[in-house]
């Protein structure tokens, strides 16, 4: 045992946040043989959950919720809920919660992402975020009566609520203000197929359309239009969790994120972030990530519990996500952006299709839709950064593993 680790043990981890990333940093602590103390707190009453599930089976009710199956006092964790953390004073190494002050020797701030509210439509009953088990539990009436459903916003969160709703018998419709599905995430030529899975499965899409005021049973656009709406689901967008760590000294970006070092260090001594609340430096494509996605927060855990403990390794993940909607498994791995060509694998036409994307010759991104296979193999080649050949990296018949120079 370093020094280092002696003193934490004897002064103890505390984690803000009992999401994925709190939760897994708490275990990894374990897993990695660490002794001291470990305190996890949770703003939600609930036992800590996974939120995927959300927008699918807790949604549509066919599962009652998706709790970790951790056992937090096997594994000697402090997990404490209900605790709304609103203020660090670093000098004092306390924190500021409404059940009075919490001492840490080192800190992990794992508090994830926040969902964005449409301006003028808090309070309007009818109007919904996706974000938690609580807003999972109250829509799911509002499914189970069908009714006309306006969704805000057509993202990820959008289409996957789309989906769900349609499931569910209700007529829905979506708007964007983008002119196309997907706008931040993806580029045109790419999200345009997507575009017609919407009317596929039978839900009006309205690309291009702002909302100009939500009224209760009501949407009021800005051309003039009126949707009727028996529940409005807002899905615009997220940010990190941050609001509380103003004048904190932690150094937050302009996107609201704590703006951690390669080893997830925050700008404070003994102050790590995880997760959707934190941008990292990326080597491998030379750009800081900010990456709200679950896999993110189920590996971030590992490399911040290690270098709690002395270690010095540095987070540079391959960034991977994933999305059912519409009777498509639509994944992602990489980030596209700055690479300089792009290849279609097969039609998008067709039910199943990819596009990789290539930077200097070698895989940045791949993006799957029905094909498993592409995805898991682009990855490792986007991992071990080697060349491939692009003729057969455009061929569908052609395993990607094999296209590698």
């Amino acid at each position: 045992m370093n020094e280092q680790t002696e003193e934490i043990e004897q002064t103890g981890v505390v984690i803000v946040g009992a999401g994925m990333a709190g939760v897994q940093t708490a275990v990894a602590l374990r897993e990695a043989g660490f002794e001291g103390p470990v305190t996890l707190l949770g703003a939600e009453p609930h036992q800590p959950y996974d939120r995927p599930p959300l927008s699918k089976a807790v949604l549509l009710g066919t599962a009652e919720g998706s709790a970790f199956e951790v056992d937090f006092e096997g594994l000697d964790i402090d997990l404490r809920l209900g605790v709304e953390v609103t203020g660090l004073r670093a000098a004092d190494r306390e924190l500021d919660t409404a059940a009075g002050p919490v001492r840490y020797g080192t800190l992990v701030l794992a508090t994830g992402a926040e969902p964005l509210s449409l301006p003028g439509s808090e309070g309007v009953p009818g109007v919904h975020l996706l974000r938690t088990l609580d807003d999972a539990a109250r829509l799911r009436p509002v499914l189970a009566a069908a009714h006309e459903v306006v969704v805000v916003g057509a993202g990820w969160i959008g289409a996957e609520f789309a989906t769900a709703a349609r499931a569910a018998g209700c007529a829905v419709t979506v708007v964007e203000a983008a002119d196309r599905v997907l706008a931040g995430a993806l580029p045109d030529e790419v999200t345009a197929p997507m575009a017609a899975w919407y009317a596929q499965a039978g839900a009006r899409l309205l690309t291009g359309t702002k909302v100009a005021a939500v009224e209760p049973g009501l949407v009021r656009l800005a051309d003039g239009r009126e949707l009727p709406a028996g529940a409005v689901v807002v899905g615009i967008g997220a940010r990190p969790a941050t609001g509380w760590l103003a004048g904190s000294g932690v150094e937050l970006g302009p996107d609201g994120s704590v703006t951690a070092d390669e080893r997830l260090r925050s700008s404070l001594p003994g102050v790590y972030a995880v997760g959707d609340c934190a941008s990292f430096p990326s080597g491998r494509y030379g750009t800081r990530l900010l990456v709200h996605h679950w896999d993110n927060a189920l590996q971030g855990p590992r490399t911040v519990a290690a270098n709690i403990l002395g270690a010095e390794q540095a987070y540079d993940p391959v960034p991977y996500f994933w999305s059912e909607q519409f009777d498509r498994f639509v994944q992602y791995a990489g980030h596209h952006a700055g690479a300089d060509t792009l290849l279609w694998r097969g039609s998008p036409q067709d039910p199943a299709w990819s596009v990789c994307w290539l930077r200097d010759g070698a895989l940045a991104a791949v993006l799957a839709v029905g094909r498993p296979r592409d995805l898991a193999q682009g990855r490792r080649l986007i991992e071990s950064g080697t060349p491939v050949d692009p003729a057969k990296a455009a061929d569908p018949a052609t395993p990607l593993k094999s296209a590698v120079l």
